[in-house]
């Protein structure tokens, strides 16, 4: 389990939204790691994970692109039915509640990676280790 920040920049739903931040980032040479992206009408969320938070917030706030930091967990998980159950069985057991939730895996890869906020981090972090 490692400890990261999640930025969550809410945008305008147009052609190009996403790709502004992501440009911004990549001029500054922040890797995104994890992303997700949702929207409903007209406004959207973007979520990310980033190697340099650091640096993310010197390029956002250079870009005058406000977002929201939140400190977050990811987790290595084994790419196989029941993994991700398991892991939020042991969280919920400890009484953490979820605030956002993303995971992914590539085809035929081992591993999968989870990424949360919650309410009670510390929780948390004693629930998964």
């Amino acid at each position: 389990m490692a400890k990261t920040k999640q930025f969550t920049v809410s945008l305008d739903n147009h052609p190009g939204a996403v790709a502004a931040i992501a440009k911004t980032l990549g001029d500054a040479k922040v890797n995104i790691l994890s992303l997700l992206g949702t929207a409903q009408g007209t406004a959207g969320s973007v979520q990310l994970i980033v190697d340099d938070a650091r640096r993310a917030k010197k390029a956002l706030d250079s870009a005058r692109i406000s977002y929201q930091e939140t400190p977050a967990e990811a987790l290595d998980l084994p790419n196989k039915p029941g993994a991700l159950s398991q892991c939020l069985g042991k969280l919920a057991a400890k009484g953490v509640n979820l605030n956002s939730i993303h995971a992914t895996a590539a085809k035929g890869g081992k591993k999968a990676v989870v990424v949360y906020t919650a309410e009670a981090v510390a929780k948390a972090a004693t629930a998964t280790a």
